[in-house]
């Protein structure tokens, strides 16, 4: 595999290049010697950071970005040949990379898509034709964050996982490599550590790259739960054949350091627990960095005693190898679905006039976990603290948990009465009434029978949008979402032997409220003529982003992001003058070296803001929820753009800002 090692030296030679570039002196005209800067991996790097050279725009100019073109993803349902419905396209959550004036995204349905950087002309699209193979997923509504690229000696190739297969495509074309396993194209699920119904396994992250592997996790959905449902396992594959060089499984076989925290049949039975977020790499120690999820069920762990490793872990593996160097677990036999969602970023911090190479993961949990990045050894102490117990009928919850001494949480932690809702007497006391008898308390108390309510909910705290991180002033930026979720427990029915343990979450919680726990959206309230809205429970903001100063483990500063225009806007509320309420949402932030941020953090306005004081400088309404994360890009003819994703199901498209 050597001659392929080089690869590696060539894109980082490219990115310096890039970083080295003079910038435009106007960025809104074709400036002669402004080399062209791309967004070559999902996190912009290898390591997450979401950090761009690019200093074209700045706090003073980016005021003149218009809008440049849009691409519409024009996807509708996919069908079966009787017509019954497949799949649907859900929200467009894709990161675009781009390479010298090419873009490089996924649709929603998983099809792969190349476009003009310049004009959004399209070049190629690639259909995997993923539902109709595998049948319908468990879940009708899917999506997909992006593809991967790696270049070398034979042409650039594209990485796109979805369903059960990993396919390597032509950068040029967009057609399947002859070379790469089976006619382009590898089963995930082949090799695994036991037989999983393709329905039930997929990918909706890009792969990770170190020298000539492609290293893959997977996503099952949270639906899925009986004993025996797919495995978590990490794989890696050769670039160029396909063939698989390793596999690492976060269910440690009996014998193996950390069965122990695990029911004797767990190898066996145990799912989920995989890797469904994007994965880091340092490629100069060869190290790869997993964010492990939540084993099945999310919520009750009653056939699952235990503290149950590596799950929701920070895990560091050998990259070339799949051996297991470190591990910390965040939560222990989770019950809050608190996944580690966000790509984990390598950072370098300064202590005592000493440069640390470190690792970070923000959580859902409202905490920021970081690590020197060779040996796992935290930054700060990290204390096991007594936390509630279960009250469910099986539980064993464990009776401590992990709190970060530093930084300080982002997010706010646990749920009482005083942060109920209030915009008025009338709308407190609707909140009082929703949460009665309901348990609170602070995180880490478990679900229960009657309801607990959770803060923070299941999608964060952070998400899968990450953090960016600025090199120049080691300043870490988190996206955080503060509404609250009711983990409420049904019992399973008897004779029921196709779900995890004796109890899971309430099924009508997440269609009826969304993932959030709100007030009941009820006309009698509101009055007959106006449109009813939901009201979380919880007070506002329901969004925030965070600088951190990632050498003190102080906050830099800490903004209210984004609005919730439906609730403040209200005909019921908008008398109230309410201030901006924030955005809860996953998608995280990026960061310029012209001293900007983009983010939309989940709400229909991109935001461009001031990296030193989070003061906003500009915006655009997209006109659909934008659930991605931006990407940026200088282009061949000059200009700077800013593009990103927005909308869902038939209506998404890509927006592309440059000056004017």
């Amino acid at each position: 595999m050597t001659r392929f090692v080089g690869a590696r030296f060539v894109l980082a030679a490219l990115i310096a290049l890039s970083a080295c570039s003079r910038p435009a002196a106007d960025p809104g005209r074709p400036a002669t010697g402004a080399a062209p800067i791309g967004w070559p991996s999902h996190g912009y790097d290898a390591g997450g950071s979401r950090s761009s050279p690019i200093a074209d725009l700045t706090p003073e100019n980016v005021g003149r970005l218009r809008r440049a073109w849009v691409w519409e993803t024009g996807e509708s349902h996919a069908r079966d040949s009787s017509g019954r419905r497949l799949a649907s396209p859900f929200r467009f959550e894709a990161t675009p990379l781009v390479i010298q004036d090419t873009l490089f995204l996924v649709t929603p349905l998983h099809r792969a898509v190349a476009l003009d950087a310049i004009t959004g002309r399209q070049i190629w699209r690639f259909d995997p034709d993923t539902w109709r193979e595998a049948g319908a997923p468990t879940k009708l509504n899917v999506t997909h964050r992006g593809v991967s690229i790696w270049s070398g000696p034979g042409g650039r190739r594209v990485f796109l996982p979805t369903g059960r297969f990993l396919y390597g495509l032509d950068a040029a074309t967009g057609k399947p490599l002859a070379d790469f396993g089976v006619n382009g194209r590898v089963d995930l699920a082949a090799g695994l550590s036991r037989a999983v119904n393709p329905a039930h396994y997929g990918n909706t992250s890009p792969p990770a790259l170190l020298d000539s592997l492609v290293i893959v996790g997977s996503a099952v959905g949270d639906d899925v739960t009986y004993p025996g449902d797919p495995p978590g396992d990490v794989q890696a594959f050769h670039v160029i054949t396909g063939k698989r060089v390793w596999r690492w499984s976060p269910v440690p076989a009996a014998g193996e350091p950390g069965a122990d925290t695990w029911p004797p049949n767990a190898a066996a039975e145990a799912g989920h627990t995989n890797v469904w977020a994007p994965i880091t790499v340092d490629a100069e120690r060869g190290l790869v960095f997993l964010p492990v999820s939540t084993p099945s069920n999310d919520w009750y762990g009653g056939a699952r005693h235990g503290a149950n490793l590596y799950a929701e872990s920070l895990v560091c593996l050998d990259g070339r190898t799949g051996k297991r160097r470190w591990h910390f677990q965040v939560v222990h036999h989770g019950l809050w679905d608190y996944d580690l969602a966000s790509q984990p970023v390598l950072i370098q911090v300064r202590r005592e006039g000493r440069a640390i190479d470190a690792v970070a993961v923000a959580g859902k949990t409202g905490f920021v976990y970081a690590f020197e990045r060779d040996s796992g050894t935290p930054l700060w102490p990290i204390e096991e603290r007594p936390v509630p117990a279960s009250d469910v009928p099986g539980e064993l919850a464990a009776p401590t948990q992990p709190y970060p001494t530093k930084p300080a949480p982002f997010a706010r932690q646990g749920f009482g009465l005083e942060d109920l809702v209030d915009f008025t007497p009338a709308i407190r006391a609707l909140a009082l009434e929703r949460v009665q008898g309901r348990r609170l308390g602070p995180i880490f108390t478990p679900p229960s029978i009657e309801g607990t309510v959770v803060m923070p909910g299941w999608i964060g705290g952070a998400g899968w949008g990450s953090v960016a991180f600025d090199a120049s002033t080691r300043t870490l930026y988190v996206k955080g979402t503060d509404r609250a979720n009711l983990g409420r427990l049904v019992e399973i029915p008897p004779g029921r032997s196709d779900q995890q343990g004796s109890f899971i979450l309430d099924p009508e919680i997440i269609p009826r409220s969304g993932y959030h726990f709100s007030l009941p959206a009820v006309r009698r309230w509101f009055g007959a003529d106006v449109p009813p809205v939901e009201i979380p429970v919880s007070k506002p903001p329901y969004g925030t982003l965070t600088a951190i100063d990632m050498d003190s483990g102080e906050h830099r500063w800490q903004v209210t992001l984004g609005d919730t225009p439906v609730i403040r806007n209200h005909p019921s509320l908008r008398h109230l003058d309410l201030p901006p309420l924030g955005v809860a949402g996953p998608p995280g932030a990026i960061v310029t070296a012209g001293g900007l941020l983009f983010i939309t953090g989940g709400g229909r306005v991109l935001y461009a803001l001031d990296k030193t004081s989070g003061e906003t400088r500009w915006s655009a309404d997209l006109g659909l929820d934008g659930f991605s994360v931006p990407s940026i890009y200088r282009a061949s003819d000059g200009r700077t753009y800013v593009v990103t994703a927005a909308g869902t199901g038939l209506k998404a498209r890509l927006t592309a800002f440059t000056m004017d």
